[in-house]
This record gives structure tokens, C-alpha cells and sequence, in this order.
């Protein structure tokens, strides 16, 4: 067997049947929850709980940071970019389902629940910025988001086992 053999078959574009797709799924939710908004989880907690004023300080800069970066992200490009995110996932879904293609299926399961993830995170800083939220009820805000987050990983999750054990079954991979 040759080198390019190897790794063929080390990359293979049946992705419901390869490990690489599950792990590369695992950690997309993992750190999607982890990081709300780019700020880690962690971070929120300790701000929360320990009450001392330089985390709480780095806590508040960190979100303001953020949801201004995201907010001027989409006043500077949010057309472009949505209209870039919808033909892309247009082509993924139309490879995907209509013509068969299991890596445009594997891609667009991916991509299609992170989107909706990216317009919550603009709303949410929208929220955090028009209503100059601190302490609890910015907290409470965030921790709402993650929760909406992770049940959207859940769902996303769920959706993609259901549909790669189909593709594996339907196809026969396993046998």
C-alpha cells in the first residue's frame, strides 16, 4: 500500500464513518458552549462567585470587548456575510442532500446549527449593549445564551447521530 493510500484512507470523505467526524464534532460543542460570546465560561463563574473587583473588572472588559467586536463585525460586513453563510450553506445543502454528497452532508450539519449560534451571539450582544448591562443580569444573560447554545447542540447533535447511523446503515459502510 502507498503513502497516498494511507492517508486516503486516514481522510475519508465518508464522514459518518469516520472518527475524525465525531471528534471534530464533539469539540465544536464543547468550546461553542465553553466560550459565550469569546469569553470563557470559567471566567463568568469566578466572576461571579469570588465578588472581588479585578475579576469582575476583567469580566465586564472582556464582554465589552467582545460584543463590540461582534457588533462591529456586522455593521461593517453583516450583509456580505450573511449573504456569503447563506450561499454557502445553499451549495452544502443542495450537494449535500439532493445530489448525495456525504461530506457536503457532514459539513452543512456542522456549519447550518453554528450559524444560528452566530445570530444569537449578535443578538445578545445587541441586548448587552443597549441595555449596558453589569453584574447579575449580565450574567443572567449570559448563561441564558449558553443554555440556548448547548440545547442547540443537543438537537444538533442528536440530528446528526440519527442521520450519519442512516447514511451508514443505508449505504452499508459497517459491513
Amino acid at each position: 500500500m502507498d503513502w497516498y493510500e494511507h492517508v486516503f484512507e486516514l481522510i475519508d470523505m465518508r464522514s459518518f464513518s469516520n472518527l475524525w467526524f465525531w471528534i471534530v464534532l464533539a469539540l465544536l460543542w464543547s468550546s461553542t458552549s465553553h466560550w459565550v460570546l469569546g469569553i470563557p465560561w470559567d471566567l463568568a463563574q469566578r466572576a461571579r462567585r469570588s465578588g472581588d473587583m479585578v475579576g469582575a473588572q476583567d469580566f465586564h472588559d472582556l464582554v465589552r470587548i467582545n460584543t463590540n467586536r461582534i457588533l462591529f463585525i456586522m455593521e461593517e460586513t453583516g450583509l456580505l456575510l450573511a449573504g456569503f453563510l447563506c450561499f454557502v450553506l445553499t451549495v452544502l445543502g443542495t450537494l449535500g442532500f439532493y445530489y448525495g454528497n456525504e461530506f457536503s452532508q457532514a459539513v452543512f450539519l456542522l456549519l447550518f446549527p453554528m450559524s444560528l449560534v452566530g445570530l444569537m451571539s449578535v443578538r445578545t450582544s445587541h441586548v448587552i449593549q443597549m441595555r449596558d448591562l453589569q453584574g447579575e443580569a449580565l450574567f443572567k444573560i449570559l448563561l441564558r445564551h449558553r443554555l440556548i447554545t448547548q440545547v442547540i447542540g443537543m438537537i444538533s447533535i442528536f440530528i446528526t447521530a440519527i442521520w450519519g447511523m442512516y447514511q451508514n446503515m443505508s449505504i452499508g459502510a459497517l459491513g
